[in-house]
């Protein structure tokens, strides 16, 4: 049954309500599951949502009171130059005065009062006893320095005094949270950054206009704040290259944009000012190699680094990885070595099209003969260039000739799209069936792997290649042509004329003519080729 997705504003509702931070180079997504029932055009149907967020950066949501006492000075609104100092900043804040022998207790039982905020210690030193300390409390639980009835109860009982003292606590620019660095130093009311995705030691940015008079301030802020991240870039073109790299800026550290990153605990190295690399898409990645089982066939059309095939190569399956981009190319034979997968993987360096064509038209004509009924090898074909894929499936149109040994070893398609209907999934559906000519209601499934940008999704259609796109099959007079060209000279080959119009085609089909019936390849032979073409022709027209 066909799986239907249908996406509305509850679904990016969901990308706003949910962050979490990251501190290494693999994305942690999170998944959230949404069912609710339809209304309208497709009754009794459920959506399912998942969601990927990489924000390592998060904006959080503070009550008023709690971002005027953590707020920076007033001061460095504005500010496009990192000014550390001028983020001090003095509060007044409640404390108790403990014992030191009693602060555990006290903590515990206090645990919801006192300060709970990352970063600023919750005991100081008393200056006027060196036998007791200081408990700071959160000023909002203790409105107007005032201890509520449960709280004195549980001094009480610890046989502490229920006075509450100030306390003039110093902020400095440590103490501050990037989001907050950033709300205080941007024009009030505009967006802080919301997150950024980590590649090793790099932090890439996708900055907006209005943030880049402050964009050398927010890249300091970044280093600074993440341990680990020693170079901060912002992406200044879109993906729109032959190479799928785009142009981008150094913020803040070093230049050097040669990095390892790991996913799915498979280590990578890579250039990523040469070639793509995504963080988010780890989560799909490891989706489809789920997939797949030992002995299956792979074939990655827009292979990257190799984030399908190494991991698919580890699995025991059979790999073949293409890209077009030399770099990524040379990248995907290093991090084959680097994996020990360089004997498991046949990497080429071809246009996808053409790689279709090519090696994988030669391996699908080689082993699908070969099947048997209770074999379970499945060949499967990942075509991840959002941008382009779906055009790229009219290659599949009569890719092969003949008939289909077994329905259940046509390869399975996984193609990516990115669609801003209203309807994705249908979206995507349309477009794909436009590129292969044939239907695929009830054949495929659409799922939906992230949100790229506001109305704009990124999405994954699988489906079993069609038999009657796959395969061109030969004319039902066949074997009465065979025989012909057989009394013509020729030397008959199965399956290997499609009809007999193509040869009487005026132009364009010479070529294929001379290699269905295997004129000769020397001995002077081949210049005797057209002759015999036309006089295949006019016994054609003759019949």
């Amino acid at each position: 049954m066909r799986t239907l997705w249908r996406f509305g504003y509850s679904a990016r509702l969901l990308k706003n309500n949910h962050f979490r931070t990251a501190a290494s180079n693999t994305s942690f997504p999170a998944v959230w599951m949404l069912l609710t029932q339809y209304s309208g055009r497709i009754p009794g149907c459920f959506v399912v949502v998942k969601k990927n967020s990489f924000f390592t950066m998060p904006e959080t949501v503070e009550d008023k009171a709690n971002l005027e006492l953590y707020s920076p000075c007033p001061e460095v609104r504005g500010m496009t130059l990192l000014n550390r100092e001028a983020f001090k900043r003095t509060v007044v804040v409640p404390v108790l005065k403990v014992k030191k022998e009693l602060v555990n207790t006290l903590l515990k039982s206090l645990k919801h009062t006192v300060l709970q905020r990352p970063g600023l210690k919750r005991v100081v030193e008393d200056p006027e006893d060196e036998d007791s300390r200081l408990v700071i409390l959160d000023p909002h639980k203790i409105p107007e320095f005032s201890l509520g009835e449960s709280e004195q109860e549980v001094l009480k009982q610890l046989n502490v005094r229920p006075e509450v003292s100030k306390y003039n606590l110093e902020l400095t620019y440590e103490n501050f949270k990037s989001e907050e660095i950033l709300r205080a130093v941007l024009p009030e009311g505009q967006d802080v950054t919301s997150g950024f995705s980590r590649v090793g030691h790099i932090a890439h940015l996708n900055l907006r206009d209005h943030q880049l008079p402050y964009r050398y301030l927010i890249g300091q802020v970044i280093i600074d704040k993440n341990p680990g991240i020693t170079c901060v870039v912002n992406k200044t073109s879109i993906i729109d290259s032959t190479y799928r790299n785009f142009q981008m800026e150094v913020l803040a550290g070093e230049s050097n944009l040669v990095t390892k990153v790991k996913e799915n605990n498979i280590a990578y190295e890579l250039d990523f000012s040469k070639v793509y690399w995504n963080p988010r898409l780890s989560t799909e990645h490891g989706r489809i190699i789920e997939l797949l089982k030992p002995g299956d066939v792979l074939f990655d059309v827009f292979a990257g680094i190799g984030p399908f095939a190494i991991p698919a190569a580890k699995k025991q399956c059979h790999v073949f990885a293409n890209d077009l981009n030399p770099e990524s190319y040379s990248w995907l034979l290093h991090n084959c070595k680097l994996n020990k997968v360089d004997n498991k993987i046949k990497a080429f360096n071809m246009d996808g099209r053409d790689f279709i064509l090519g090696p994988v038209r030669e391996e699908l004509s080689k082993e699908l003969p070969l099947l048997k009924a209770e074999q379970k090898t499945s060949f499967h074909v990942v075509m991840n260039l959002p941008a382009l894929a779906i055009e790229f499936l009219d290659v599949f149109r009569h890719l092969l000739v003949g008939e289909p040994c077994s329905t259940a070893g046509l390869p399975t398609v996984h193609c990516y799209g990115f669609s801003k209907h209203d309807d994705p999934a249908k979206d995507i559906q349309e477009r794909a069936e436009a590129s292969l000519g044939t239907s695929l209601d009830g054949r495929c499934s659409t799922y939906l792997v992230r949100n790229v940008a506001p109305n704009k999704e990124m999405l994954c259609i699988s489906f079993q290649i069609p038999a009657d796109v796959l395969y061109k099959r030969p004319c039902p007079e066949e074997g009465k042509e065979q025989a012909s060209h057989v009394a013509l000279g020729f030397q008959a080959k199965p399956l290997a004329v499609s009809c007999w119009s193509h040869l009487v085609s005026p132009v364009g089909h010479f070529s294929r003519v001379t290699a269905v019936f295997g004129c000769e390849q020397g001995g002077g032979r081949q210049d005797r080729a057209p002759a015999r073409v036309q006089q295949l022709r006019g016994f054609v027209r003759s019949q």
